[in-house]
Order: structure tokens, then sequence, then C-alpha cells
């Protein structure tokens, strides 16, 4: 399969609290990870270890975060094709005692603004990008997004194959007025709900460390196994597989899939 993603990069640095603060509180923390991350990446990188490839179109600022980006990325084994624009965006993550994070982001995100011909992919995720972008990533033969990136699902106008979002988290909400084929939405240990019906979680593989990346993964696998023509229950069961196995590992990439599994 060739795939693709369009999606932003942020630089992450994440934390150790005793305690999320509250309004006026300090808590204490202790260095965790740093490490390139963001929707775009993450997805990105899962695609790759389950693809073998994947094309990943960004826009990063031509400085040292973006560059050490690229970097990673590509030692990940991503294929990155960046815009250079703007400053890179950061991110601070703080992670409590039950492995659950808590972001605040810093600066804009950068949205990719051109792609090439996207009509020879299998499989293409738009986590981030301009409306242009989206019009031209329809070419492919499998789009998924997100809904994190409404107004721009909502102006670029264009069907989607797969709309894949957290059924929890306030910014990703959806109440309709896109063209979709299939609907999920992610509640994490508690499953979801996919094109209307409930599905289960899959058994978490060991200790949680923390769960940045668990959703992202989880989407990336799921547009995968859709796109190679997996009924949606075997993507479902290969998704949830990614999802929690992404949160025993240090940070989005060191426990993720490879393996794709069965059709």
């Amino acid at each position: 399969m060739r795939c693709a993603v369009i999606g932003h990069v942020e630089w992450i640095e994440s934390v150790l609290v005793d305690h999320v603060p509250g309004p006026g509180q300090i808590a204490h923390a202790a260095a965790d990870w740093a490490e390139s991350a963001g929707g775009g990446a993450v997805v990105a990188v899962q695609l790759t270890k389950l693809a073998g490839t994947c094309d990943f179109f960004t826009a990063l600022g031509d400085d040292e975060l973006g560059h050490r980006s690229v970097e990673r990325l590509t030692a990940l084994g991503v294929d990155v094709h960046v815009e250079w624009f703007g400053t890179t965006r950061r991110a601070f993550v703080q992670v409590d005692a039950d492995g659950e994070r808590t972001i605040t982001t810093v600066g804009p995100k950068l949205r990719p603004r051109t792609l090439p011909a996207m009509d020879d992919y299998d499989a293409v995720f738009f986590v981030a990008g301009e409306p242009e972008a989206l019009r031209t990533a329809r070419a492919a033969c499998f789009i998924a997004a997100t809904p994190r990136e409404l107004p721009t699902l909502l102006e670029g106008g264009v069907p989607l194959d797969l709309l894949v979002g957290s059924g929890t988290d306030p910014g990703e909400r959806y109440d309709g007025g896109l063209d979709v084929s299939l609907l999920v939405l992610t509640e994490g240990g508690h499953g979801g709900v996919a094109g209307g019906q409930r599905f289960e979680p899959a058994p978490v593989p060991g200790p949680v460390a923390d769960t940045y990346g668990a959703g992202d993964s989880f989407a990336a696998a799921l547009c995968f196994a859709l796109a190679r023509g997996d009924d949606l229950d075997a993507a479902l069961a290969l998704a949830t597989r990614a999802g929690a196995a992404v949160i025993t590992g240090k940070g989005p990439f060191i426990a993720q899939i490879s393996d794709a599994g069965g059709r």
C-alpha cells in the first residue's frame, strides 16, 4: 500500500507531575521525554510501521526544532516532505501518576498548503492542512480525517471515507455537516462507537506509561486496515490493538505496533 499523511508537527517536552495543577496551584515535576510528535507525526510513523513506508507532507519553521524534527522522523523511516515557513510549534505535556496527559501548545499550528498529485495513493490521512490541500488529497483511493480540523473540512467540501476522533474531547466534537462514509468516535478505555455501533477496547499489553499518541495511533491503524480492504470488525481489532500498545511506552513511538496482522 502507498500511504500519505498531511499534517502538523509539534516538538513535545513531557514531564511527570505529582498532580495536574489547578488555578493558582504549583505542581512538582521530573523530566520525562522530548520528541518530535504532534498528530501528523504520530499518524505518519504508525502508518510507516504498518505499511513499510509513508510520505508525510508537513510544514515546519526553518529553525533548530524544525530540522531536528525532520532528522528524527526520517530516522523512524518516514519520507518527510516539508514546506518551510513560520516557527516550529512546541508543546508541553504533563503526565500524572495514572499516565493521563495534559497538553499545552505554544505557537500556531503550521498547516501544509500545497501537495503533489495524490491519485496514486491507496490511503491518505488528512490531519491538518489548508482547504486546497484537502481537495488535492481527495484524489486518493481512501481518505481519512479528524474532527480537530472541522472548519477546514467544511470549507474543503470533499467526501471522506473515514472521520475518526475522540468522543470525549470537546475539541473533536462533531455534529454533522460533512459527507462521511464512516464516523468513529473513541472513548479511551471504554472503546467507542463506529458507524453507530459500540466496540470494545483491546487489552493493554503491559503497565501504562503514558497515553500520549494512543488516539492518533488508533486512527492511523484504522485508516490503514480499511483502505487495504479489511471489514470493519477486523479493522477495529487492529486499531484497538494499536491504541492499547502505545500507552505502554514512553512517548508515542516506542510501543507502536509494526505487525499489520491478518485480514
